[in-house]
């Protein structure tokens, strides 16, 4: 799919209003992805300058933080701004949302390249977090401030967060 396919599909899915932060952030994103195709380096470097800008924009201005990295699929809604943080190394399926103040990323420190892949139709609610290397099913909903540390099969349902043990 062409660059401006991509971001015209993320305008209609985000009510074709062009000024709604999340969607600024997926086209920032989906730039950043189409700017590696170009070749040779020294044509893409300008493009690279700018992409950078527009990171930084959408992570200071807006609070998404959604680097290019990051496997993002079709139909990704990022309903609300601030707080969002998306680790490099995630995938995400088609057809998600994603809430305010949610967290998908590592676990620990020394595993930096564990992150989450994420189905399709997936339901992120507000203040989620999503921490290491976990599978998360097709047709789950995950609610508002569930701290998930285990994978989800699909058409499943994650509330709150896991028991502690004692060490």
């Amino acid at each position: 799919m062409t660059l401006f396919k991509q971001i015209k599909d993320d305008w209609v899915n985000h009510g074709k209003d062009w000024t709604k932060p999340g969607f600024r952030a997926l086209a920032y994103h989906r730039f950043g992805n189409w700017r590696m195709d170009v070749k040779p380096k020294f044509l893409r470097a300008p493009l690279s300058i700018l992409y950078r800008f527009l990171y930084r924009r959408a992570r200071n201005l807006y609070g998404i933080e959604l680097p290019y990295t990051a496997k993002i699929g079709q139909g990704v809604i990022i309903e609300h701004q601030h707080g969002i943080v998306i680790h490099g190394n995630v995938v995400i399926g088609n057809n998600c949302i994603i809430r305010q103040g949610v967290t998908i990323g590592i676990r620990y420190m020394d595993r930096l390249t564990e992150a989450p892949v994420i189905g399709n139709n997936v339901n992120i609610g507000a203040g989620a977090k999503l921490l290491g290397k976990i599978t998360i099913g097709d047709n789950v909903n995950i609610g508002a401030n569930a701290v998930v540390i285990h994978s989800v099969p699909q058409n499943g349902l994650y509330v709150g967060f896991p028991k502690s043990k004692k060490v």
